[in-house]
């Protein structure tokens, strides 16, 4: 008889992590523990692959893992990329649109097969300065001379840092050509704007994760707007307690806050003694 498996897999930022970006030691200790006794554990995470490792090192489950929103799912172990989510040359009259009215983002691409986020210094807001002091060290950084080089390479990803009263005009024009998520940074606080391919979410993540690992049902937590989509494919979804109105309204169950070890205590109440 085949055996039914079922895929759990977390947001990282608000989630799992604590609210300083780390993993506590007894998160760590209870996902090995278990993913040792045969649990599948991936996470999704708006994070690139280095910044998403960089803040789970201690996690040993060789799963692949979501990342860029969906935009990607890389093999935990090689670093493979499973599944790959770039725009088409649509994507370079999104960015003129862009510049037309005065916002020039952050944009992520693989120039000459090389993974870099770009931006122009002169053209950061103040949200972007805060966000890219925290990458000072990131060997994906590229600093550009003038707007028209934002637009070179295979793009996979754009993020607009600015006011509201820029940004959701944009939002709203361009949400059901692209991927788009409208939201406020978690730790900042500033104005979000993200462009993705259509075909990139976490939910088409979660759904080519679950068929790769051919598991019959997936339960997801998560805190975000961004996980609105995810939690909708799920079979059971979760929310923290410190989690958006509008993803617990979806939730199975609200579970205790990101600082309070939650989704390990649950995995642990509902796993630790199968």
């Amino acid at each position: 008889m085949k055996i039914k498996k079922t895929l759990y897999i977390s947001d990282l930022d608000g989630t799992l992590l604590r609210s300083d970006e780390t993993l506590s030691e007894y998160t760590c200790g209870v996902i090995n523990r278990l993913t040792e006794s045969g649990m599948l554990f991936s996470y999704a995470t708006a994070r690139s692959l280095i910044s998403a490792k960089k803040v789970t090192g201690g996690l040993n489950a060789k799963i692949p893992l979501i990342t860029y929103n969906g935009a990607f799912v890389f093999d935990n172990v090689t670093e493979e990329k499973l599944v790959s989510n770039y725009f088409d040359k649509s994507v370079l009259d999104l960015l003129e649109d862009l510049f037309q009215n005065g916002i020039y983002p952050i944009v992520y691409a693989f120039v000459d097969s090389v993974e870099k986020f770009s931006f122009v210094p002169e053209l950061c807001t103040r949200g972007m300065n805060t966000f890219l002091d925290t990458r000072l060290d990131d060997v994906r950084r590229n600093s550009v001379t003038k707007a028209d080089d934002l637009k070179k390479g295979n793009i996979f990803y754009i993020t607009c840092i600015d006011s509201p009263e820029k940004l959701e005009p944009f939002y709203h024009k361009y949400k059901d050509i692209y991927h788009c998520i409208y939201d406020r940074d978690y730790y900042s606080k500033e104005q979000w704007l993200e462009f993705l391919p259509l075909s990139a979410s976490k939910a088409n993540a979660v759904k080519q994760l679950k068929e790769l690992l051919d598991c019959e049902k997936v339960v997801v937590f998560g805190d975000g707007k961004n996980d609105i989509e995810m939690f909708r494919v799920a079979d059971k979804a979760y929310a923290m307690k410190n989690a958006h109105p509008d993803l617990k309204k979806l939730a199975a169950g609200i579970i205790g806050g990101n600082d309070e070890d939650s989704v390990a205590k649950w995995l642990m109440k509902n796993l630790g003694s199968s």
